[in-house]
């Protein structure tokens, strides 16, 4: 496209950085918003992770019998605010509905799309800028209690191998060995090789809206109340600074573009995915490279900052403060899993991950407004930010894309 737009970008995560970054790059006039800044929620708070190992879905063949036993366990790593449950029972009629073999293979062919390349992605984004400086690269561990906990996990490692990763397993005192550490009754490491992750994630977001600006780009700080379709195009976004106008948009604003999209008349099934961390400061310990703790469902990675222990799964409101249980939950694992563990202190974090009921995102045009979608990546966010924000970026600018979009569409809810 020889034409340069004037394009607005809602929402400044990793998501709404990485297109209005592209998209700058490719000749655009680029003015991001955000109500409250670069990387204010779930890219600041997430565990740093790219990962491109990510491709199994929450909701696996075994998710009705896994969720039953979870929900009989008061110290399983699934929670629910159960006043929101009225709310959520539609969605999570069509979420165990996608747990069928065939629509799993179809979700993780489609998560795969968007992740298994994400180091090089961001590598891409960030080659030369202040922003490079927070991407290392590292391995990833699984840490199971004992091989059996390893082979009943087979279901997984199945679809892993779908797609390519094969673990080297690590067993006995050869895992204290490996990582010093795990406490000793940790006897198997599930070791996938070459990956990455992200020193500080709030940083980056940070250097990365200053590289939009170094660019020519416009980070403004507002909040997105309308968009103002005229003809059936994209003319304007209402803001409480005032209405901006510009030929296309971008809504990449995670869990908080459901309101816009209901303006749009799009009533799109996303709800809010609670995830939680605890951040310790100056620990005396520190892994060597980060893990995936499969007891407590939460990922350890060592940081510029400290250590961060995210994750978890709390299905709720995104109204509503954060609970004690899930913070609680990976306390007793922390504690149990590095016994050795000291710190200075420790922050506590909860935000909003933007969760559809196929686990795929919306990336692309809506109908023919000239809008486009980009968000509802469940746990994937930081991991698929910059190839979804590419993919965006090239459909504005006119460029045939190179994979297959279908998996996300974002006029496949209606």
């Amino acid at each position: 496209m020889n034409k340069s737009l004037n394009v607005i970008v809602i929402g400044a995560g990793i998501c709404g950085l990485s297109s209005a970054i592209w998209l700058r790059r490719a000749g655009h006039a680029v003015t991001l918003i955000d109500r409250e800044g670069p990387g204010a929620g779930a890219s600041f708070g997430n565990a740093g992770l790219l990962a491109q190992w990510a491709v199994v879905p929450v909701n696996t063949p075994d998710l009705p019998v896994t969720a039953l036993k979870y929900m009989a366990n008061p110290r399983s790593p699934f929670f629910m605010q159960w006043g929101a449950l009225p709310q959520l029972v539609p969605w999570l009629v069509k979420f165990v509905a996608n747990s069928r073999p065939a629509r799993v293979q179809h979700m993780v062919s489609g998560i795969a799309g968007i992740v298994t390349d994400s180091v090089e992605q961001h590598i891409a984004l960030t080659r030369g800028t202040r922003a490079e400086r927070w991407i290392a690269n590292s391995d990833l561990s699984y840490v199971y209690p004992s091989r059996q906990a390893f082979e009943a996990d087979r279901l997984t490692w199945e679809y892993k191998r779908t797609e390519g990763f094969e673990p080297e397993l690590i067993e006995g005192s050869a895992v204290q060995e490996a990582e010093p550490m795990l406490a000793p009754g940790i006897g198997c490491l599930a070791v996938l090789k070459g990956h990455g992750h992200i020193l500080n994630p709030g940083a980056y977001m940070q250097d990365l809206a200053r590289v939009l600006e170094d660019e020519g780009g416009r980070v403004v700080r507002a909040e997105a109340r309308d968009i103002h379709i005229e003809g059936g195009q994209v003319r304007a976004v209402d803001t409480d600074q005032g209405r901006m106008a510009c030929d296309k948009a971008v809504l990449a604003a995670g869990i908080w573009s459901r309101p816009l999209m209901n303006k749009l008349g799009l009533k799109v099934p996303l709800v809010a995915e609670r995830g939680y961390h605890l951040h310790f400061s100056d620990p005396s310990q520190m892994p060597r490279n980060p893990m995936m703790i499969t007891q407590g469902k939460f990922a350890v990675n060592p940081m510029a900052t400290g250590l961060r222990c995210a994750g978890t799964v709390e299905l709720g409101n995104a109204d509503k403060g954060p609970s004690r249980r899930p913070l609680k939950h990976i306390a007793r694992h922390v504690k149990r899993i590095f016994p050795g563990l000291r710190h200075a202190g420790v922050e506590e974090w909860m935000g909003f991950r933007p969760s559809t009921p196929d686990s795929l995102p919306l990336i692309g045009e809506i109908g023919q407004t000239g809008v486009f979608a980009a968000f509802g990546h469940q746990h994937i966010g930081l991991t698929a930010g910059p190839k979804t924000g590419r993919i965006v970026a090239a459909q504005i600018d006119g460029q045939p894309p190179n994979i297959d979009l279908a998996p996300y569409d974002a006029n496949r809810f209606g």
